[in-house]
């Protein structure tokens, strides 16, 4: 570990058993499994990534034109969208941690009319640029800030594996939330495919996500404070394996990560690639049956 840096150590994010076992090690990375729940979480953890102040400051270095082409191309949210719209066709929504803005964007470009829509997170260069797209959103530390009225949907996309305190989010959430509205988290899988053939290679083990759910245990942390109304497996990036795959136990720069998430989506865009999306999409299909995909999707609804 880095002497440098002062470390937290954290109970159980799921059941705050104090009570973890050797899961993995990657670089200074310690991956722990709960022995009561067995839910999988980064322990200790850098003070800095406990306390969010990192994603506080980093925030413009994530904001490059390719991130920003990318979360605004007409491809990215395909599958959130789709999750999303079949259980809250209108409402009020609030995204937290919505970055530059992306799933709002595209939640009010297709349905103008039939949402109202804000998002918040810590990172105020991202913010500026929402803003920017016409996306309503608003700087701060969502434990603390209140809200108007409650919200009919609140979403989580790629956000509950960098908190430290997630049952907290997750608590604060339902307390915003009208009865039967709905929370949607979306975070990376553990039992997925890419998790069984690269182990510690896969580049989304990585000090910035402090937590490792799998279906199981995603389901026991949004029972926590909702009724679980879905559970799926989504998503697949083959591409992600195979360069993985030959990397080895490093982890993966900010600049690479954004590099591949640009070329994918272009070949997700490209016509002249129909037969092999078609195929993946396939390959996605079957992983999703088998709970193997990259991330779990979770639906839950606050009781009336």
């Amino acid at each position: 570990m880095n002497g440098s840096q002062n470390w937290l150590n954290r109970p159980c994010p799921v059941c705050a058993e104090t009570a973890g076992l050797p899961f993995l090690e990657k670089l200074e990375l310690k991956l722990v499994r709960c022995s009561a729940c067995s839910m999988i979480y980064a322990n200790p953890v850098p003070v800095e990534m406990a306390s969010g102040a990192f994603y506080d400051h980093a925030g413009g270095e994530y904001l490059t034109r390719e991130k920003i082409d990318s979360d605004y191309a007409n491809v990215r949210f395909e599958r959130e969208l789709r999750l999303f719209r079949s259980h809250c066709p209108s409402g009020s929504v609030l995204d937290v941690g919505c970055s530059s803005g992306g799933f709002l964007y595209q939640l009010q470009k297709r349905f103008p009319g039939e949402y109202k829509i804000l998002g918040t997170d810590v990172s105020t260069e991202p913010l500026a640029y929402a803003v920017k797209m016409g996306v309503p959103a608003v700087a701060g530390d969502f434990l603390s800030q209140t809200f108007d009225e409650p919200f009919d949907a609140i979403t989580f996309w790629a956000v509950m594996e960098h908190l430290a305190e997630p049952a907290a989010f997750l608590e604060k959430a339902a307390s915003i939330l009208k009865p039967g509205g709905h929370c949607f988290i979306l975070t990376p899988n553990m039992d997925s495919l890419a998790i069984k053939l690269l182990g510690a290679k896969y580049r989304y083990i990585f000090p910035k996500h402090l937590n490792y759910f799998t279906a199981q245990t995603m389901k026991q942390f949004t029972a926590l404070a909702f009724s679980v109304e879905r559970v799926k497996s989504t998503h697949f990036n083959p591409l992600v394996i195979l360069k993985d795959f030959r990397g080895g136990e490093r982890h993966v720069s900010r600049a690479d990560r954004v590099r591949l998430l640009k070329k994918t989506t272009v070949y997700k865009q490209s016509r002249w690639l129909l037969p092999v999306r078609l195929a993946y999409r396939a390959t996605e299909s079957v992983l999703g049956a088998f709970g193997m995909a990259d991330n779990i999707a979770i639906v839950g609804r606050k009781e009336k």
